[in-house]
């Protein structure tokens, strides 16, 4: 039978993981945001770039989904740890 403490301690995981994970997407989430607007900025005031802009649009995007990855991959630390 679990103590009070030992579910406080799961809940305490529970809360940890969802705020790591909360705060680790929401910056990548941005990043890309910004990042997409101002290539689509930069493609409506350069459209014969717009292949060399896409390509590294997309090689940063790639970069920075790695850090959401990042912080999913600490919110199963705190969770299973």
């Amino acid at each position: 039978m679990e103590t009070d403490f030992e579910k406080i301690i799961e809940v305490a995981k529970v809360i940890g993981a969802a705020v790591a994970v909360g705060m680790g997407m929401l910056g990548p989430a941005l990043g890309i945001g910004i990042l997409a607007g101002k290539a689509l900025e930069a493609i409506g005031r350069n459209p014969e770039a717009s292949g060399k802009i896409q390509t590294t649009m997309i090689l940063a995007i790639a970069f920075v989904e790695a850090l959401a990855i990042f912080a999913l991959v600490v919110s199963f630390i705190i969770l299973f740890g």
